[in-house]
């Protein structure tokens, strides 16, 4: 979603609008400043309410309830371990039980900021930043464009596009340095520019168990890493990485919704991730991997429409027909490109039951990149097949995730004692 200005602060558009409306409604209601700072605050605590996790997420089953987020402009901790979970939005928002993922959350562990990133083919997201996966090195600064970091005498430039499959992400430093410039672009909205963070990160779900501690490994490559994003300086402590399951992490905060059978199916730009969750558990041998990602899809238009016409089809024309399920352009093409997608649906589908998946027997729930183009070129039983749209899901779940195993293992730590 855009970032539009409002008193000074870039915010989604959707908070702004609550934040217009809000303001009306606290004139209307006659409020003073001290008053509306004590409406704010009691209703910013009020949203901070977590779900209890599972034993897959390695939760000790306990309610977290007790963890409220703190006031807007609050940085203490608020319960005996010193975690605190504190939600806010540019000290602006005000937050709504039912709308908790409109406020900008951070959650912090003995006074350490866990700063997630879902490092995809595509797009590498943050709990609140979204960026295209694709960075070109330089020994010198670029001539034009000010998108770049600066890391040790390089100078890597954020472009267009994205970045090819690979089967093993510690192959280069792009997905490092991609990293970086998310920690960046996330301290960069809070205000900050020295930070100690633990990273919160993840790997498509059967890649997890092999590749987990290579990965953790290449994000600790340096414990302090000082550098330049956008002309402005960082430095920043990466006291540890956590690194999680794609797919199961963006929904872990609604476990108890998931009733029942459930397919989870993740759709990514390289991979597409299916786990099955009975009841809000997970079980690892009902996961799956599959290099199915949109960009399968996208290749398949490009591919039909230079058969068909001899007309190269540029990528931007064929990623917006993805993201919003709109071509937009004149026939042939439109034909073209609305006929590739649906035989991609359709082979999606044709895999789920490969995978037993019975329609109506469990509920499906589609999340990532692909989502959209399924919700409206598939055929499926409205009822039981539900969307996650929210692109910055996984992310914001990574940083859920790794709180309560950090919570989990501080527990076990004074039990100990």
């Amino acid at each position: 979603m855009a970032l539009v200005e409002y008193k000074g602060l870039l915010m989604e558009e959707d908070v702004v609008e609550q934040l217009r409306l809000r303001d009306e409604r606290n004139i209307s209601d006659g409020l003073d400043n001290e008053d509306y700072k004590g409406k704010q605050n009691a209703e910013t605590i009020q949203a901070a309410e977590i779900m209890q996790t599972n034993e897959y997420m390695q939760s000790d089953g306990s309610n977290v309830s007790d963890v409220k987020g703190a006031g807007c402009n609050s940085d203490k901790s608020v319960n005996k371990e010193e975690m605190d979970f504190v939600s806010k939005n540019n000290k602006e928002a005000v937050c709504d039980r039912d709308k908790e993922d409109d406020c900008m959350r951070e959650y912090k562990v003995n006074g350490v900021l866990i700063l997630a990133c879902d490092n995809g083919y595509g797009n590498t997201k943050g709990a609140h930043v979204v960026f295209r996966t694709s960075v070109d090195v330089s020994d010198t600064p670029p001539a034009f464009s000010k998108d770049y970091l600066e890391h040790k005498g390089k100078y890597y430039i954020l472009s267009e596009g994205h970045k090819n499959f690979v089967a093993d992400k510690v192959m280069d430093d792009d997905t490092y340095i991609l990293t970086l410039a998310t920690i960046a672009k996330e301290l960069k909205m809070r205000g900050l520019h020295e930070a100690k963070i633990h990273l919160a990160v993840g790997l498509p779900l059967k890649w997890v168990k092999a590749q987990r501690e290579a990965f953790r490994q290449y994000m600790l490559r340096d414990r302090f890493v000082d550098f330049k994003y956008k002309d402005e300086r960082y430095k920043v402590e990466i006291v540890d990485c956590t690194v999680m399951p794609q797919c199961y992490a963006a929904v872990a905060e609604k476990l108890k919704e998931f009733k029942g059978m459930n397919l989870l199916v993740d759709i990514g730009n390289g991979t597409m991730n299916l786990m099955y969750l009975n009841n809000g558990r997970a079980a690892e041998n009902k996961s799956w991997t599959e290099k199915f990602g949109i960009n399968q899809c996208a290749i398949r238009i490009k591919n039909a429409v230079r058969d068909k016409t001899g007309t190269e089809m540029p990528e931007d024309v064929v990623e917006n027909f993805l993201r919003t399920g709109n071509t937009g352009i004149e026939e042939p093409y439109a034909s073209i490109m609305t006929s590739e997608a649906e035989a991609y649906v359709q082979d999606i589908f044709g895999k789920l039951k490969d995978y037993e998946y019975n329609e109506k027997l469990m509920k499906l729930h589609f999340m990532g990149g692909g989502a959209k183009i399924v919700e409206v070129l598939g055929k499926y039983d409205t009822d039981r097949t539900h969307f996650i749209h929210d692109i910055c899901a996984t992310a914001k779940g990574y940083e859920y995730y790794c709180y309560m195993i950090l919570r989990k293992k501080s527990k076990q730590q004074r039990e100990k004692r």
